[in-house]
């Protein structure tokens, strides 16, 4: 069945039954103390389980000799019946190993019987009692429900009890509760039916009594009741009553009602007369009454109680993330067949649209004509021209419910005119498909011939507004428009800039007018390879982005300068000893991996300088091969003494170039088609694979890696991506 299915049915089952699971749930929590409460009553023995019948049966027979019957109780308390030296009917607790009295049996308390009502009929009989059953029944189909989601969400019953990710409160707490509660609401539950379908005899009863032969009843050879085998052999803990003769006629015997056994015992002689064994059906009934009021053991009640307890929790936390989910109505203020940017959410549990919100208010606070849908509503934007896509993963790399249809009406809805596009997808590092479903939506995307991407794919890691605000940037910057960040993070977020001084800028060494260029920052700051410098060249809101290598203790960029480049000329104006303002920003996603069996870096033009410092850093030799993709040599000359004099050094393995316009004009494509084998072998024993550069590049590697990654290794490239063996920083 589909999580869609399990979630709706443990809805639907809640909504149905939560005043009446209510109710039983609050009962049920009073009533789990009467245990405890009857069970630190003074009436328990020491020595108690080690006292056998023949022990005490003669040593109360010769003290009230009027007894008539003894009774251990769920509390393991003896109780004698019968009459006093005196006559008077007497019924008593009593010490077994002396016979003495210990106190006198109190009816049950007036607000137990109650709470007892209420919880069993809720004082309406039968009906009553029906009712209740099927909340039972009820109760027990949530919890095969909930464990079906929690199985779901644990990514597979093995990881049943693996740790949580917590999203929320009223979530997270809802599934680690319910784990440990499980069993005890499954048994409540169970046993709760059980007891229902007995009562109304559909489980037929089946008690059964002794049948004695009075005719074979010996009197012959008598023997004192201290020395009957079976008064012997029968400790007290095993007994729940004995009834005593009678008078002396050898016709009355001693009947014991034993756990499992009724016995018929010849008060004369000892001989068993008759045995009879108590059905499945009737011991099944006494441990469902045990396992249900919890009256044979106190830690059994309290945990009864805690369970009681938690099923009310669940009751409002249930609610409360329903209410949340729902809370993702939608809005809009244009249509569709008038929008120009189209906003598509993939959510779970509606976390994923206070994002998608947050874009939609920016776009129309600047003039803009958003839409935001889910992604099961994919169809024609006539005005589309950018398409953002927000998406969790849920189970095992599978879409949310609300994206379930995205697939194939992507398949069988092709855009009419070109439209760019991004996507974001939102998840947790803790699972190992971290935004599995997103990978795979930008990679169907890459293949369709209308859509063109912004931006290279950002990953959001638990709900991170840092991490979601650097898209935010990213986007703004290549679409043109502020996209401020979410309300939340003005106030958490603050723009702390460095002072960063020119080491070093090689603007005038290359025809080609690309250059790398270094800073020393003003004081000690913490940053590696793959994150990034925000630089503000107009000293205005408009930020441009560059990719760090961390060289030599400085920050280094590579930069290609660009006709009327805001950024690139600001920076190709640059001479040593100048300094700027400028904003250090983690790129924790594009860091080189701390562990891997070796790493492939795929690079064109300006998009090498990052793993310019991440091959400067490898002081533990990680195997790296590094394909570069130029258009000539001169244009990697700039390059190659820096990645010769490392290869020299074993910090660089293998270096490959690609050059598009000289000799065998090959692009760095063709280099990983030529080392497919290299590339699957990587992979598998869980190398790395990094690329950046253009984005055209990057579509074009990424189609050839997912090719590698069927044919060679039979999985889908997201496998990969959401293990994070790939990991790409492209523009």
């Amino acid at each position: 069945m589909t999580i869609s299915i399990w979630r709706y049915s443990h809805l639907a089952l809640a909504v149905s039954s939560f005043l009446l699971l209510l109710l039983a749930s609050v009962t049920g929590v009073i009533l789990a103390f009467e245990p405890v409460a009857q069970k630190i009553q003074p009436y328990h023995t020491a020595g108690f389980e080690q006292a056998s019948l023949a022990q005490t049966l003669p040593l109360l027979r010769s003290k009230y000799p009027g007894i008539s019957e003894l009774t251990v109780n769920h509390h393991q308390f003896v109780i004698i019946k019968g009459s006093d030296n005196k006559g008077e009917n007497l019924e008593a607790y009593i010490d077994p190993q002396t016979g003495k009295i210990l106190g006198t049996p109190e009816k049950q308390s007036e607000f137990f019987l109650w709470v007892t009502d209420l919880h069993r009929s809720l004082f309406i009989h039968e009906t009553g009692r029906f009712i209740i059953g099927l909340t039972a029944f009820l109760l027990l189909l949530i919890a095969v429900s909930g464990t079906m989601l929690i199985i779901q969400r644990q990514r597979g019953i093995k990881r049943f009890f693996t740790r949580i990710v917590k999203e929320n409160a009223a979530q997270y707490y809802h599934v680690v509760l319910g784990r440990l509660s499980l069993i005890p609401i499954i048994l409540i539950a169970g046993t709760g039916t059980y007891l229902s379908l007995v009562r109304f005899e559909i489980i037929p009863p089946e008690k059964v009594a002794t049948e004695v032969d009075f005719d074979a009843i010996k009197e012959e050879p008598r023997q004192e009741p201290a020395s009957f085998a079976i008064f012997k052999n029968t400790l007290l803990s095993e007994v729940q009553s004995v009834e005593f003769p009678f008078s002396d006629d050898p016709e009355d015997y001693y009947t014991l009602k034993l756990k499992d056994r009724e016995v018929a015992v010849n008060q004369l002689t000892g001989e068993i007369l008759s045995e009879a064994k108590y059905p499945t059906a009737q011991l099944l009934t006494e441990l469902s009454l045990d396992l249900h009021t919890g009256r044979t053991n106190i830690i059994w009640a309290i945990i009864l109680a805690v369970a009681s307890g938690n099923i009310l929790f669940f009751i409002y936390s249930g609610f409360k993330i329903s209410f949340r989910r729902r809370a993702k109505s939608i809005k809009n203020k244009y249509t569709l067949d008038e929008s120009r940017f189209i906003i598509l959410v993939g959510s779970e549990n509606g976390n994923t649209f206070r994002f998608a919100r947050a874009i939609q208010q920016q776009l129309i606070k600047h003039g803009q004509k958003p839409f935001l849908t889910e992604l099961n509503n994919y169809t024609l934007y006539p005005q589309a021209e950018h398409l953002i896509i927000l998406t969790a993963t849920y189970g095992l790399g599978d879409p949310p419910t609300n994206a379930k249809r995205f697939v194939k009406l992507l398949q069988t809805t092709p855009q009419a005119q070109p439209v760019r596009y991004s996507v974001i997808g939102f998840g947790s590092h803790k699972y190992a498909d971290f935004c599995k479903f997103a990978f795979e939506v930008n990679q169907m995307l890459s293949h369709q011939a209308w859509a063109t991407p912004l931006l290279d794919m950002h990953t959001v890691n638990d709900r991170s507004p840092e991490e979601f605000s650097l898209w935010a940037e990213a986007w703004s910057q290549q679409a043109g428009i502020a996209l401020a960040v979410l309300p939340e993070l003005r106030k958490t977020q603050t723009k702390r800039f460095e002072t960063l001084t020119v080491a070093a800028n090689t603007c005038c060494e290359n025809t080609e007018g690309t250059f790398l260029i270094r800073f020393q920052p003003k004081r000690k700051i913490k940053f590696t390879s793959g994150d990034l410098l925000a630089i503000y060249p107009a000293n205005d809101h408009r930020e441009r982005l560059y990719s760090i290598g961390l060289v030599q203790q400085e920050l280094q960029v590579s930069v290609r300068l660009l006709p009327d480049g805001l950024g690139s000329g600001f920076l190709h104006r640059l001479k040593p000893g100048d300094t700027i303002p400028a904003r250090i920003i983690k790129n924790d996603h594009f860091h080189f991996p701390k562990k891997a069996t070796g790493v492939l870096m795929i690079a064109n033009g300006t998009g090498i300088g990052p793993f310019l410092g991440m091959i400067c850093q490898n002081s533990q030799q990680t195997p790296i091969h590094l394909y570069g993709g130029f258009r000539d040599r001169e244009s990697c000359n700039l390059y190659k003494p820096f990645l010769e004099e490392n290869k020299t050094a074993q910090r660089l393995t293998q270096l490959h170039l690609a050059l598009s316009r000289e000799g065998e004009k090959q692009y760095v494509s063709d280099l990983i088609s030529r080392d497919a084998d290299l590339v699957a072998n990587l992979l598998a024993t869980g190398g790395v694979i990094m690329i950046c550069g253009s984005l055209a590049m990057q579509k074009d590697v990424t189609a050839i890696l997912e090719n590698i990654c069927q044919t060679k290794l039979n999985q889908n490239i997201s496998y990969y991506q959401s293990r994070s063996q790939l990991l790409t920083d492209c523009y």
